[in-house]
Formats: structure tokens, sequence, C-alpha cells
């Protein structure tokens, strides 16, 4: 029996081979731009305004790479973990806005950010508590609120609402889809899973590093 058919048969590819697939897209785009390119306003060329605030808000958590990846892999953790934890998770994002808004400047998020990765590999693989990545959540808010410093308020106001539904979506369906997933899913499927966000975690903070 070929290793295809084997992981397969046991387990493995139906929750590993989503976090590959995503890493194996994104990880090209992270090295070949700095994250201050993930923005939609970067992209477009779009003014500040409700409407471009609002999808600047919707997509900039599915153009970061290490942002998708983090709220993907968050669904993982969340396994074993009541809906109501996406809710405190929320809430701490829009916390880490609200200080990325009001004291900007805090020196390697970037690079903290794409250690949450690996992070959230640890928690994954039992070494860590679920608990760390509400802090690791703050982080990723804290870093989303750079991307509209100095904008008027009502912008700032939509492009927020955005970042909330759209992560909002993103851990709803990744704890739905995951735990669909986890049925067929062996102890190794999550313990390779875990290798594998923590590898692709520290190859992102790496980038961020040197970018």
């Amino acid at each position: 029996m070929n290793l295809p058919s084997l992981a397969k048969r046991r387990g493995v590819l139906p929750i590993a081979a989503p976090i590959a697939l995503v890493a194996v897209c994104a990880l090209p785009l992270l090295l070949a731009a700095p994250a201050s390119a993930h923005h939609l306003m970067d992209l477009t060329g779009m003014k500040p305004g409700v409407v471009s605030g609002l999808l600047s808000g919707l997509a900039h958590p599915i153009l970061g790479p290490d942002h998708l990846l983090f709220l993907l892999a968050i669904g993982l953790v969340g396994i074993v973990q009541p809906f109501r934890w996406v809710l405190a998770l929320l809430g701490c994002g829009l916390v880490g806005n609200a200080l990325g808004l009001a004291l900007p400047g805090f020196p390697w998020i970037e690079p903290l950010v794409a250690l949450s990765v690996a992070l959230t590999g640890l928690v994954l693989a039992r070494r860590l508590p679920p608990a760390v990545l509400v802090p690791a959540f703050l982080l990723h808010g804290y870093a989303l609120s750079g991307a509209v410093l100095g904008w008027e308020p009502t912008p700032i106001g939509f492009y927020l609402v955005g970042l909330l539904v759209s992560q909002s979506l993103l851990l709803l369906v990744a704890l739905t889809a995951v735990r669909r997933w986890r049925r067929t899913a062996s102890s190794g499927a999550v313990n390779i899973t875990a290798g594998l966000l923590m590898g692709i975690g520290l190859a992102f903070t790496w980038s961020a590093l040197v970018a």
C-alpha cells in the first residue's frame, strides 16, 4: 500500500491536507511581500471610505497568510472547545484592535503574530493550554488595526465591522468543518497536523524577521 493510501486510511489527510494546502499557497505569498501588502487598499488603490473600509476589513484576514492560517488552525484547537469559545476570541481581537489604534508602534508585532501559528501547533499537540491563544488573538487584532492608522473614524468603524464579520465566519467555518473531519481522523493525524503548524509558523516568523 502506498503512503498516500495509508495516510488516508489512518485519517491523516482529512485534517492535515487542508492546512498543508493553505500553507503551500500562503508561504510564497508571505515570502514575496511584507505584511503591509496584505491590505486590500494596497492592492486596489482605493481611498478610505465607508465601502472601502468595510471591504478591506472583510478581506484583510484572508489576504494575510499568517492571519488566515491562524484562524483556520484555531478550528483544530477548537475541536474540544465549545462554540462560545469563539466569542471570547473575537472579543479579545476587538480589544487588540482598540489597543492598536490607541497605542500603535509595538515592536516585533509581525514576527509575534507569525509565531502564533507555531503556538497553535503546540496547543494542538497538548503542550500548551488553549488559553494561551487568547492573548495571541489579541496580537492579531493589534496587528490588523495598523492598516487603518490615520483614517477618519467612520471608515475605521466600518473596517472593524468587516474584520469582525470576516473573522467570525472563518472561525465558525473552521470549527464546523474540522469537527466533521475529526470524526474519521486518528490521534496521529492531529499530531502530524500540529507538527505542520509548528514548522509553518516558524517559517512565517523567519520571513517576518528578515522582511
